[in-house]
C-alpha cells in the first residue's frame, strides 16, 4: 500500500512539473503596469522581470525533482540490501 501511494504522488508531481508552460506572464497587476510602461518607453526591464519570475518559479520544481531522484537511487539500494539479507537467512 505504501509503494502504491508513493507512486501516485510521484506521477501526480511529474504531471504538474511537465505540464508547466514554457513561458508564463505571471505578474501582479502593479508589476505588469510598470513592466508594460517600461517596454513602451524602450526599456528592457520587463523582459528581465519575466525571466526572474520564471527562475523563481522553477526552483521548487528542480528541488522536488532532485529529491525524487535521490530517493529513487536510495530505494534501489535498500531493496538490494533486503533481498541479500533474505538470501543470507536462507543459506545459513
Amino acid at each position: 500500500m505504501k509503494k502504491y501511494i508513493i507512486r501516485i504522488i510521484t506521477v501526480f508531481s511529474l504531471f504538474f512539473m511537465l505540464g508547466m508552460p514554457v513561458e508564463s506572464p505571471a505578474q501582479c497587476p502593479m508589476c505588469r503596469m510598470a513592466a508594460d510602461s517600461n517596454l513602451e518607453n524602450g526599456g528592457t526591464a520587463g523582459k528581465g522581470l519575466n525571466a526572474g519570475i520564471l527562475y523563481m518559479l522553477s526552483l521548487p520544481y528542480v528541488m522536488v525533482a532532485g529529491l525524487g531522484f535521490w530517493w529513487y537511487r536510495n530505494r534501489k539500494k535498500e531493496e538490494d540490501v533486503e533481498i541479500q539479507a533474505e538470501l543470507d537467512g536462507i543459506v545459513e
